[in-house]
C-alpha cells in the first residue's frame, strides 16, 4: 500500500529520531514528509516503533493511505517525482 507519513514535532531529538525510523522504511519527499510502499506489517512495524518514539501530547504523526488510483493522481508542481511503486511479497 503506498503510504505518506508526515510529522509535526517540536522537539529536535525526537524529531531526528523520527526521521530516522521513516527514512527505514521510505522516502524523504519533503522536510517532513515521507513516501513508502509497505506491506501490513511493516505498517504496524511502522507505527509501533513511532509510537515508542514520540510525545502523543506534543508530537503529531500522520498516515495516509492511498489507493492505486490516487497514486496515478499525484501531480507534484516544481521539483520532486513520485516514489517508484515496487512489488510487495508476503511470506
Amino acid at each position: 500500500m503506498f503510504v505518506v507519513v508526515s510529522y509535526d514535532i517540536p522537539d529536535d531529538r525526537r524529531r531526528d529520531r523520527v526521521c530516522q525510523a521513516l527514512k527505514d522504511f521510505g522516502t524523504r519527499v519533503q522536510y517532513s514528509v515521507f513516501e513508502a510502499n509497505l506491506g501490513f506489517p511493516e505498517i504496524q512495524r511502522l507505527q509501533e516503533r513511532l509510537r515508542s518514539l514520540i510525545d502523543p501530547q506534543e508530537d503529531s504523526v500522520r498516515f495516509y493511505f492511498l489507493c492505486q488510483g490516487c497514486v496515478a493522481r499525484i501531480r507534484i508542481m516544481g521539483q520532486g517525482e513520485v516514489t517508484r511503486l515496487s512489488p510487495i511479497y508476503w511470506v
